[in-house]
C-alpha cells in the first residue's frame, strides 16, 4: 500500500486540492435573487417573482387572475406586471448565468488526460499523461472574486430592470386611466356639439338663423367628430401599452381600470437630500459602482497573470515492451518570447479608466435628472391644484350663472352650449393636469431611488388647442 502512494504521489497531490475546491463551490438555494427582490420591494413597495419552477408559475399565475377580478388601482397594475412580464422573467435569467459563471470559477478546470502509442520493430511504447490548470489553482481565490462582483453586478441590473417595469407600469397605468376618461368627455363635446348642430340645421329650415352661423356650428361637430375619433384611439393605444407591460393576452384582455385617477395628494413631497439619496441609492449609480469594481478586479489578475498564462502539471507514466513502466510528472508553461503581457494590461486598464469616466457620467446625470424630475413634480402639481381648486369651479359658476340667465330668457340656447362645451374642456384639461403629475410623481421615484426616467417633457394640456377650436364658433 506505502508502495503504491509513492508510486501514486504526485497525483493524489494535484487531486487533492481540486476535489477540496470543488466540494466548496456551489450554487445557492435562491440563486442570489433574495437580494433582487428586497431591492425591488424597497423601491417600489411591491416584490418581484422568480419562476423556476412549475409550482412557482402556478402560484403567480393564480395570483394574477385574483388581481383581474377587480378593477385595477397602480398598485395592483405593478404587482401584476412584476409577476406576469415574461421579458422580465427573461432578465432574470442573466442572474443564472451569472452565479454559475460565480461557481465555475470557484472550481478547479478539468484535468487533461493524454494517451500515446506506437508500435513498431516489436515494440509497443506507450505514453499517458493527467495534466492539470496549476495557474487556475494559483490565481482562483482572485478569480473568483472577480465573478462576485460580476455576479453582484447581476443582482443589481435585475432589481433595475425590476423597478424600472414598475416604473414603466405606473405611468402607463395613469396614461391609460386618463385616456379612458378624457375619450368619456370627448364623447360629452361631441354629443353637445351634435345637439348645436341639429338646432342650427332646424333653425336655418325654418328661417331662424343664418348659413353663416349654421355652418360655424357645423364645423364645430366636424371638429368634435375628429377629436372624439382620436381619443378613442389613444385610450386604446394606452390601453395596449399598458397591456403590453402586463403579459396579457387571450381572456385576460378584458381586464377593467378604475374609472378615475387617484386625487392630488394634500400637499406635494419635499424629499430631503435628494441628489445624495440619488447617488446612495439609484441602480444604475450603485451598478456602475460595482462595474468599475469589478473591473479593476479584472485589472488585478491580469497583472497576476502577466508573465505566466498557461501553467499545467501532473503526473505522468511511460511503459515500452519489454521494458519497466517510468513514472515521473510534466510541466507546460507558455513562455512569453513574443507577448510579454503587456498588451492584456494595457487593455484592461484603458477598459478600467473608461468604467471610472462611466460611472462619473453616471454620477453626474443622476443629480441633473433629481434635480429636473422634481422641477417637474413641483409644476405638475401646482398646475393640477390650479385647475381643480381655480379654473374647473370658475368654470362651474359661470355656466351656473348662464343657466340662471337662459331660465330668465337673457341668454340664447347656442350660448348656453359653448358655455356647457367650455366647461367640459376645463374638466378636461385638469384631467390631463393630474395625470401629468402622477406620471411625473413616477419619474421622480425613479429617479432618486431607480434608474433614469429619461426624458421628462413638460407638462402639456390640450385645453389650448381645444379652446383654440371654440373661439371660432
Amino acid at each position: 500500500m506505502n508502495d503504491y502512494l509513492r508510486r501514486r504521489g504526485p497525483t493524489v497531490a494535484l487531486c487533492l486540492p481540486a476535489l477540496l475546491l470543488a466540494g466548496c463551490a456551489s450554487f445557492s438555494n435562491d440563486g442570489g435573487f433574495d437580494k433582487v427582490s428586497q431591492l425591488t420591494r424597497e423601491r417600489t413597495g411591491q416584490s418581484a417573482s422568480l419562476q423556476r419552477k412549475p409550482e412557482e408559475s402556478d402560484t403567480a399565475r393564480s395570483r394574477v387572475a385574483e388581481l383581474l377580478k377587480q378593477p385595477l388601482t397602480a398598485d395592483a397594475a405593478v404587482e401584476l406586471a412584476l409577476l406576469n412580464n415574461r421579458g422580465l422573467q427573461a432578465s432574470f435569467g442573466e442572474l443564472g448565468i451569472a452565479e454559475a459563471d460565480l461557481v465555475r470559477a470557484g472550481r478547479l478546470a478539468n484535468p487533461t488526460f493524454g494517451f500515446g502509442r506506437l508500435r513498431g520493430g516489436g515494440i509497443t511504447e506507450i505514453d499517458r499523461s493527467l495534466m492539470f490548470n496549476v495557474l487556475g489553482l494559483l490565481t482562483m481565490p482572485l478569480a473568483k472574486q472577480v465573478e462576485q462582483y460580476r455576479f453582484e453586478q447581476a443582482q443589481f441590473q435585475a432589481a433595475s430592470d425590476a423597478v424600472g417595469l414598475a416604473s414603466d407600469t405606473r405611468k402607463a397605468f395613469f396614461a391609460a386611466v386618463a385616456a379612458q376618461d378624457l375619450a368619456t368627455y370627448s364623447e360629452q363635446v361631441k354629443d353637445a356639439a351634435d345637439a348645436s348642430n341639429e338646432l342650427a340645421r332646424r333653425m336655418l329650415e325654418a328661417g331662424n338663423f343664418n348659413k353663416l352661423a349654421q355652418m360655424r356650428q357645423q364645423a364645430f361637430y366636424a371638429d368634435a367628430m375628429s377629436r372624439l375619433a382620436r381619443a378613442r384611439h389613444q385610450a386604446i393605444a394606452e390601453r395596449e401599452r399598458l397591456t403590453r407591460l402586463l403579459g396579457l393576452s387571450g381572456d385576460q384582455l378584458d381586464f377593467k381600470l378604475v374609472e378615475r385617477l387617484p386625487d392630488l395628494p394634500a400637499a406635494p413631497a419635499e424629499p430631503n437630500d435628494a441628489e445624495q439619496t440619488a447617488i446612495d441609492k439609484r441602480l444604475d449609480v450603485l451598478l456602475a459602482r460595482r462595474s468599475t469594481e469589478a473591473t479593476a478586479r479584472a485589472l488585478g489578475l491580469t497583472k497576476a497573470t502577466r508573465f505566466v498564462n498557461v501553467l499545467e502539471a501532473g503526473y505522468a507514466n511511460k511503459s515500452q515492451t519489454g521494458e519497466p513502466r517510468q513514472n515521473g510528472y510534466e510541466i507546460e508553461l507558455e513562455l512569453p518570447l513574443f507577448d510579454f503581457g503587456s498588451t492584456r494590461t494595457a487593455r484592461a486598464e484603458a477598459v478600467y479608466l473608461q468604467s471610472m469616466n462611466r460611472t462619473a457620467e453616471i454620477a453626474l446625470n443622476a443629480r441633473s435628472e433629481v434635480r429636473e424630475s422634481y422641477s417637474a413634480y413641483r409644476t405638475s402639481y401646482d398646475l393640477a391644484r390650479h385647475y381643480r381648486d381655480e379654473v374647473v369651479p370658475l368654470r362651474k359658476r359661470i355656466s351656473d350663472e348662464n343657466l340662471l340667465r337662459y331660465n330668465g330668457m337673457l341668454l340664447g340656447v347656442f350660448e348656453l352650449l359653448a358655455d356647457s362645451r367650455e366647461q367640459i374642456v376645463s374638466v378636461t384639461a385638469y384631467v390631463e393636469a393630474l395625470r401629468d403629475f402622477w406620471v411625473a410623481e413616477s419619474n421622480l421615484q425613479s429617479a432618486l431611488t431607480g434608474r433614469s426616467p429619461g426624458a421628462m417633457p413638460a407638462s402639456r394640456s390640450s385645453v389650448e388647442s381645444t379652446a383654440g377650436a371654440d373661439a371660432g364658433h
